[in-house]
């Protein structure tokens, strides 16, 4: 899995992710020493796929609440201590690593929290809730979706300046991948890419979550950047090379509220043949652009 370093590092959920990580759980009050334990082994996104795209994610950890107190993020798959017994309130969030970086592992606020309103625990002894399951909350906006499912319809166009196009290619269906995605090669004779999205976007402003889902597999870098109507572009994150599907959440709000002005945004994506790189091959899916409207 490579590497991925952003453009800037600042974003939404800086409070939360300055909280701790990969802890073990604090103590609740009273004389409890023998925890009782919680097994979560992956969790499965559930998609309407004509209306949510692809249930591809990338979910590394889970934030454990009980009885609305944070008592611990945990990488999965995750077993844990809980020094609470009989029955509580647990709830799970998924974290995330926002524009890709370890430092900043956040509760993707997209996808619905389980709540498990009279959880019972039993001291020295584990819950093994296995896979756990989840969806996209209701309250939200699939801005921009882009599968290349459909042929010789791709939502995306090249500007005057690059040397290739970005083209449909087949793929071995899976839940999360289905028949095809998108492709950009580059050579020595054709060594420059750059393109956005068909497309503008009225985003909310004012720190509202925006985020922009990518899934990839390169052998070459790929900027991805905003262009705010009226100005020049704006990069966001560089992706590298990733021998495996890799999917990316893409934190917008900051660099759209910096733009306040800006009527509209296009998503913008450019690359250089690597000298390193004999071909590149740069492929890409499940793109969505989502957002909570204020």
């Amino acid at each position: 899995m490579g590497k991925l370093y952003s453009a800037y590092y600042w974003g939404f959920f800086i409070a939360v992710a300055g909280a701790l990580l990969f802890t073990s759980c604090n103590k609740f009050e009273g004389p409890q020493t023998v925890p009782a334990y919680l097994s979560i082994d992956s969790l499965i996104l559930n998609t309407n796929y004509s209306t949510q795209g692809s249930a591809a994610h990338e979910v590394v950890d889970v934030w454990i609440y009980v009885d609305d107190q944070q008592i611990g993020v945990f990488e999965l798959p995750a077993e844990f201590p809980v020094l609470v017994e009989g029955k509580h309130k647990l709830e799970i969030r998924m974290g995330i690593k926002l524009n890709g970086i370890s430092s900043t592992r956040v509760p993707y606020p997209f996808y619905q929290p389980l709540i498990y309103e009279d959880f019972e625990f039993f001291p020295d002894s584990v819950r093994r809730l296995g896979n756990i399951e989840t969806t996209y909350t209701s309250n939200i906006v699939f801005a921009w979706l882009e599968d290349f499912e459909l042929y010789n319809s791709i939502s995306i166009k090249e500007t005057t300046i690059s040397d290739t196009t970005i083209k449909q290619i087949s793929l071995e269906p899976t839940p999360e991948y289905r028949n095809y995605a998108g492709v950009i090669n580059l050579t020595d004779e054709k060594p420059y890419y750059s393109g956005y999205t068909f497309s503008s976007f009225d985003l909310p402003k004012q720190g509202a979550y925006i985020l922009l889902e990518v899934s990839f597999k390169t052998n070459n870098f790929l900027t991805i950047g905003l262009i705010p109507r009226g100005y020049d572009k704006q990069p966001l994150v560089i992706l590298n090379q990733s021998d495996e599907w890799n999917k990316i959440y893409i934190n917008l709000g900051p660099k759209v509220t910096e733009y306040y002005n800006a009527p509209e945004f296009l998503v913008y994506f450019e690359t250089g043949k690597q000298s390193d790189v004999t071909k590149a091959d740069i492929q890409l899916d499940n793109f969505k652009l989502i957002y909570r409207p204020n």
